[in-house]
């Protein structure tokens, strides 16, 4: 209607035929020029969200496959703007039926009841003779016939128009898949940091308590330092938990009064300690190499390879046998790279292999293969020689993507 109005306007600025919308010749000319003024407006990247609400809103057509957003290149404009022109102008034509043929129908039907004179007053001549009369009422069924003909036929040709004008274009599926693995990324990463910090303090705790508990009367020095390390644990995993559900709330926005990510530098040897309060024996041989001290490892390689140490030594206090843990941390040159060489070796419960669920990869191991991954690294896990044996590789620069 907008455009319908803006037509005749112009058509009364520029003296275009009748005096009045009631003009047959008027609304017709004014039709033609709306639909061009419809067609130049759609080219507006977001009519394309409104055409896609006023479908949704019709329903009857399938609503999976249809575009998102405003159209961005010239092509989806374009085919935006021939469903707009498509649309509005079998609107107009259904409107102007629905409207005009229902009261003529009406009078058609009730032609028998009216006299003759009524009749020709009423412009129904042709039926004023009683052996026509008969057909008036026919046709009126006819005309409405045709009205729910034409709409039915312009409902279903918009609905076949609909995915070819409104559907996705390349570039949609392409934008639509990067958000989907955005969010897969987001989440895979809060996944692996919520198991890394949550299930190893959960397990080391567990450990820890047993181990005072079958020592409490013989060792109170021990149960002391188990203790300690329960209670420096849980406090470390709330601030970590906190840091976690703060990413999930916020996203990627940084808070200022987050706990910073441990890393090997600042947290290794609270992590071998702790590890050792369970009664484990762990032993570790650094070697920095190249870069003097865990300090200087970049960032993003310092806090993955801690999450990395940690799930090992995660694995290795739930599968484990008792037996010593052995921590190989060293930088080597290779191939011109510096890399971050991270081995640990454990005996494993079940004897002939891995435990139950680890020689799977469980979720722990492939979250640590993730996190090399992301650096261009690798992770190996498995049965070795009768004992298990978990090895990273992770690039320190040039490497990532």
């Amino acid at each position: 209607m907008p455009y319908f109005l803006l037509a005749s306007v112009l058509l009364a600025m520029l003296g275009g035929p009748g005096d009045s919308l009631a003009s047959l010749s008027a609304m017709l000319t004014a039709y033609a020029i709306a639909l061009p003024l419809a067609t130049v407006s759609a080219l507006l990247p977001l009519v394309r969200p409104l055409a896609v609400a006023g479908v949704r809103a019709l329903g009857g057509v399938p609503v999976a496959g249809l575009a998102e957003g405003p159209a961005r290149s010239w092509a989806e404009r374009g085919r935006t703007s021939a469903w707009w022109t498509l649309h509005l102008g079998l609107g107009a034509l259904v409107s102007g039926l629905s409207l005009a043929m229902p009261p003529m129908a009406g009078l058609l039907l009730a032609a028998p009841l009216l006299g003759r004179e009524r009749r020709v007053e009423l412009g129904m001549g042709w039926f004023a003779d009683g052996s026509r009369l008969w057909t008036a009422p026919l046709a009126g069924l006819l005309i409405l016939a045709v009205v729910v003909g034409c709409a039915a036929v312009a409902g279903a040709l918009l609905a076949r128009a609909v995915p070819v004008l409104l559907g996705p274009s390349t570039a949609d599926r392409l934008a639509a898949a990067e958000e989907r693995a955005a969010d897969l990324a987001v989440r895979n990463r809060l996944a692996r940091e919520l198991h890394d910090a949550v299930g190893h303090a959960l397990s080391a705790v567990t450990l820890q308590a047993v181990a005072a508990r079958r020592v409490l009367d013989r060792d109170p020095e021990f149960v002391r330092e188990a203790l300690a390390a329960i209670e420096d644990t849980t406090r470390r995993t709330v601030g970590e938990l906190d840091t976690v559900l703060g990413l999930l709330r916020d996203g990627d926005a940084a808070r200022p009064d987050a706990a910073p990510a441990p890393t090997l530098g600042a947290d290794l040897a609270g992590l071998l300690a702790r590890t050792r309060a369970t009664g484990a024996a762990v032993t570790a041989y650094q070697d920095p190499g190249p870069v003097g001290s865990w300090e200087a490892l970049p960032a993003i390689v310092s806090r993955e390879a801690y999450r990395i140490v940690q799930e090992g030594l995660s694995n290795a206090l739930r599968h484990g046998a008792g037996g010593p843990v052995e921590l190989h941390l060293a930088v080597r040159e290779k191939e011109e790279t510096r890399v971050l060489e991270i081995v640990m070796t454990n005996v494993p419960a079940a004897p002939g292999g891995g435990p139950a669920g680890r020689g799977g990869g469980g979720r722990g191991l492939r979250g640590a293969g993730e996190r090399a991954a992301l650096l261009g690294g690798s992770v190996e896990a498995g049965p070795d020689v009768g004992r298990w044996r978990l090895r990273a590789v992770l690039p320190l620069g040039g490497g990532g993507r």
